[in-house]
């Protein structure tokens, strides 16, 4: 008898299990967002004279800050320019040019750089383009290579030579120093400006601010004043006379004077008086010029331009004395300096 199957009853099928609702997670704390990186600190511009720091650090800061001259020695005293952005705070420092001191007041101004050399973050080297290497050049960087700060070289002035005289520049000056830069550069045209900006903020240690948004400088009104009309007898004078030059503001008053204009009101007014120091009495002469004319000049163009500063009408009162041997007198120097505030 055939053997026979039974088949078993189908088992019904299991019903699908109902979807898990989501646990609520517990709400912790919400991570902050990453803060902006702020680079702040200090940028030397240091070279020899008349390499362009001081037109560098006016084309920076996108205004008037330093007095500019095709003399030697312009520059006496170290200046601040501080730029704030929302990345980082630069405070420029433009220094003397470095040279050989002879006098009292070429060592100070050389203790000027030293001091900056001393403090900064990151110097920048600023050599002129149309000028040939030479034993000042050595000079500057024997100092650089006891500095272990950054050392950037800036070759400026290359709006004025042709292309082709660049790169051998570079690469004279790559044989001869470790740079952490070499950025050809105009401080008068602005070619490159914006790279050595983006550069120096890498640079700069990760810091808060050190001055306010507003500060833009550390100069008194006394010592711009005072360079001011410095500026304006340099683009007069030759020879000795830039060096042995100087000027002191002996007084600064700020009054209130009746407005023709206006019957019954007044306006601002601000009285300067200045002595201009020379070293001898031909010098003097020479200032003072025929009939009072150079003296005269230099006080027409210098009163206009603190007049811009101030935006009110200025007196200006300029005398012109001799002070033997000022240059290494320490009572004049530091009266000189002590404007600086």
């Amino acid at each position: 008898m055939p053997r026979t199957t039974t088949k078993a009853p189908a088992k019904k099928a299991a019903k699908p299990a109902a979807p898990k609702k989501p646990r609520a997670k517990k709400a912790g704390p919400k991570k902050a967002a990453p803060k902006p990186v702020f680079k702040t600190g200090y940028v030397a511009l240091i070279g020899r004279p008349n390499t362009g720091k001081s037109t560098l650090l006016n084309a920076l800061l996108g205004q008037k800050l330093a007095i500019v001259s095709d003399k030697p020695q312009t520059t006496r005293i170290s200046i601040l320019g501080i730029k704030t952005t929302d990345k980082g705070q630069t405070i420029f420092v433009d220094n003397p040019g470095i040279h050989k001191p002879l006098h009292t007041l070429n060592k100070r101004m050389m203790n000027f750089v030293y001091s900056s050399l001393e403090t900064s973050d990151v110097v920048c080297l600023l050599v002129d383009a149309t000028e040939k290497f030479g034993h000042g050049d050595e000079y500057v960087l024997e100092i650089l290579r006891r500095v272990k700060t950054p050392v950037f070289l800036l070759i400026n002035k290359v709006d004025i030579v042709r292309k082709d005289t660049v790169l051998p520049i570079i690469g004279h000056y790559k044989d001869l120093f470790p740079f952490r830069e070499i950025i050809p550069i105009s401080a008068l045209k602005g070619v490159n400006l914006d790279v050595l900006e983006g550069l120096l903020t890498a640079a700069l240690p990760e810091a808060e601010k050190i001055y306010s948004d507003e500060e833009i400088s550390d100069q008194s009104e006394r010592f711009l004043f005072a360079e001011i009309i410095r500026e304006k007898i340099l683009s007069y004078v030759t020879q000795e006379l830039p060096f042995v030059t100087a000027v002191y503001i002996e007084a600064i008053e700020k009054k209130e004077q009746a407005d023709w204009k206006k019957e019954g009101e007044t306006r601002p007014v601000t009285l300067v008086r200045a002595s201009i120091f020379v070293e001898k009495d031909n010098h003097r002469k020479i200032v003072i010029g025929r009939h009072g004319s150079l003296v005269k000049q230099v006080g027409i163009e210098a009163r206009r331009e603190i007049e811009e500063y101030v935006g009110h009408k200025v007196y200006l009162d300029l005398q012109v004395r001799v002070r033997e041997g000022w240059r290494d007198s320490k009572d004049v120097l530091d009266l000189i300096e002590g404007q600086k505030g």
